[in-house]
């Protein structure tokens, strides 16, 4: 599992796609803090606003673009190498349990790394740290990792999961804060499965994660079905 994680997590960090992903979220993390102190002078804000304004940025990118990016790098996590046929050679060696949490892990790693690196660039910068914001950010791409994972073991096409992730990347924020909000009685208990409405309050982000096993299990219980 160690293997196959650290194999992950050096991967993402080689890929062009990774390299400007992680651009993009220094330099939002670097401008976010740098022109925080110019939304502060207007003296609008309340303290504890005031302590997570530098984050805004970050904040608004991962919320609404952080299921696009990790989709985007991970959507053939592992349908690529059952599309490739080298699955085979890894089943033989290790379990698929261990297959599953390796990747699942090389990934979350990779995410720790980029989402550390950014909320201390700001913090370095402003001399404030939102620790809450940070522990909610990492759930939430926990739980957004944990579905790309799944996406990819239920679907055996790398170029359909593809696809599938620009869809589902720019329309899943969407739909769900539109469940968090909602008052439609027929649809409003959907919001219990999105990681969206647990971040409405400071401390309910925790639950998203036994939502994230919930996910990983699934993908272990089709993967475990699935010829490579």
């Amino acid at each position: 599992m160690f293997a196959i994680g650290k194999r992950e997590f050096l991967k993402l960090f080689k890929s062009i796609k990774s390299i400007i992903i992680i651009l993009i979220l220094v330099l939002t993390s670097y401008y976010s803090a740098r022109f925080s102190n110019l939304l502060l002078s207007l003296d609008e804000f309340s303290s504890e606003n005031a302590d997570k304004i530098h984050y805004a940025g970050l904040l608004f990118l991962l919320i609404f673009f952080g299921q696009l990016f990790v989709m985007g790098l991970s959507h053939d996590a592992i349908n690529r190498e059952t599309h490739e046929r080298t699955m085979r050679f890894l089943v033989t060696r290790t379990s698929r349990l261990s297959i599953v949490l390796g990747k699942f892990s090389g990934i979350v790693l990779f995410w720790f790394a980029c989402i550390t690196l950014s909320f201390l660039i700001i913090w370095i910068m402003s001399g404030q740290m939102d620790f809450l914001s940070y522990f909610q950010t990492l759930s939430l791409l926990v739980y957004q990792i944990a579905l790309t994972i799944l996406l990819s073991t239920v679907i055996s096409k790398p170029a359909f999961t593809m696809f599938l992730s620009i869809v589902i990347g720019l329309a899943f924020p969407i739909l769900g804060f539109w469940l968090a909000f909602t008052s439609n009685q027929w649809v409003s208990w959907l919001k219990y499965l999105t990681p969206f409405y647990y971040l409405e309050e400071d401390y309910t982000f925790p639950i998203i994660l036994p939502l994230a096993a919930v996910m990983l299990v699934m993908s272990y219980i089709v993967f475990r079905r699935r010829e490579c």
